[in-house]
């Protein structure tokens, strides 16, 4: 009963931050939309519709929401650490923090890669489609909902995916899979590599492309971290055969 009484707490705790960083993500949700539509910007368009009377106000709160989510990770990760942590020990402790510090990390780095680099060249590759074809002017006009499904699409692919060496370290922790295996996957790891880019980007090469690439580099950076961390264990354990 204790632990359930802990765990709602830091529920409560939660779902109170989300509501408060929803709030202000709402407030803001005008100048979040003007960051996020700058790209579309930049590659020339310079036009978004809403087809239907309530798409505006709900592409409001969809904004508000993911402002939200990003605002209150921090909260939400502590309070998920604050539940766990009791029940571990030190060394668990240890081993297990610096995984919760760099989720957030490389989470933007990932969102970064997108909004920077990854969403420029996919609408430098869809809006190049705007032409004349047998005397009728082909040309895009998105819509709010459309482009930020878009755009969050994007930012979420890429920041998920940005994930894989926290998820593979963790693998090799619990003892799921061990070094020498994920080495001897690597060839099948890269051809994994691309069939998430190509579920998660958009359907264009470039797009794909710019998110198998840094997932291939990120699976290798698993594997130099993964050496370190064996290297570490097994001197701990000479150490304390020795003493």
């Amino acid at each position: 009963m204790d632990h359930l009484i802990e765990l709602r707490r830091r529920l409560l705790y939660s779902m109170a931050a989300l509501v408060l960083a929803f709030l202000v993500g709402l407030y803001f949700a005008e100048p979040i939309f003007g960051f996020l539509v700058h790209p579309l910007v930049k590659a020339g368009q310079n036009k978004l519709i809403y087809t239907q009377l309530f798409e505006a106000f709900f592409v409001q709160i969809k904004v508000g929401f993911f402002a939200a989510i990003m605002l209150a990770f921090p909260v939400i990760a502590n309070q998920l650490w604050q539940f766990v942590a009791p029940g571990l020990y030190r060394k668990e402790k240890k081993a297990l923090l610096p995984f919760i510090l760099a989720t957030p990390v490389l989470f933007l780095t990932g969102a970064a890669l997108a909004y920077y680099v990854a969403v420029p060249t996919a609408l430098h590759f869809l809006l190049s489609y705007q032409t004349n074809i047998g005397g009728i002017q082909q040309e895009a006009l998105p819509s709010l909902a459309n482009y930020l499904s878009f755009v969050m699409q994007f930012l979420f692919a890429f920041g998920i995916a940005f994930l894989l060496p926290v998820l593979l370290m963790l693998l090799e922790g619990a003892g799921i899979v061990t070094r020498k295996q994920l080495v001897g996957a690597r060839r099948y790891a890269i051809i994994g590599c691309f069939a998430i880019a190509l579920v998660l980007a958009p359907p264009d090469a470039g797009s794909m492309i710019l998110l198998a690439v840094p997932l291939v580099l990120l699976y290798e950076l698993a594997l130099i971290a993964i050496w370190f961390t064996e290297r570490r264990r097994s001197k701990e354990i000479v150490e304390v055969e020795s003493a």
